[in-house]
């Protein structure tokens, strides 16, 4: 599934529709650019699961936890990770294999070890069609994720 988005309010609704569907257990992996809104549409997932704290990247802690939500949701950053048994090390199974929503930027960087069933979104830019101009790709592995089919923006 496709979208463009032309700025970042329209990236962030697309993530409050998502947190909205979004199950116990679901593990959503984000890729993308430097800038290209990883954090935008976690900061709406976080929204339509109903978590109102303030979103930041857990670059150099890996992971935050927010509890105050329908789910709880645990925010992963793997950017700085040179290597995924630095993941392991702070318990990432006990994390994604939970009924917390997991989800991962530059998930890219530990695929070796992430689950066979999971959402990837993939966030690029293309300048030529404007500065704030994205397209995101959603593909579900596995039939958990079918739901994605009734998301609009």
């Amino acid at each position: 599934m496709e979208f463009e988005v032309y700025n970042v309010d329209t990236t962030t609704k697309l993530g409050i529709q998502l947190g909205k569907m979004l199950n116990p257990g679901d593990i959503i992996c984000l890729t993308g650019d430097l800038g290209t809104g990883k954090t935008h549409i976690t900061k709406g997932i976080a929204q339509g699961l109903g978590i109102y704290d303030t979103i930041t990247s857990p670059t150099f802690t890996i992971v935050n936890e927010y509890e105050s939500g329908r789910l709880k949701l645990n925010h992963f950053d793997v950017y700085r990770v040179s290597d995924p048994d630095e993941v392991h090390a702070i318990g990432f199974d006990d994390y994604i294999f939970s009924d917390a929503v997991s989800i991962i930027e530059w998930a890219n960087y530990i695929e070796e070890i992430l689950p066979e069933d999971l959402l990837h979104i993939k966030i690029t830019k293309d300048l030529n069609k404007g500065e704030d101009y994205r397209k995101i790709l959603l593909t579900p592995y596995g039939e958990r994720y079918n739901y994605i089919k009734e998301l609009k923006i």
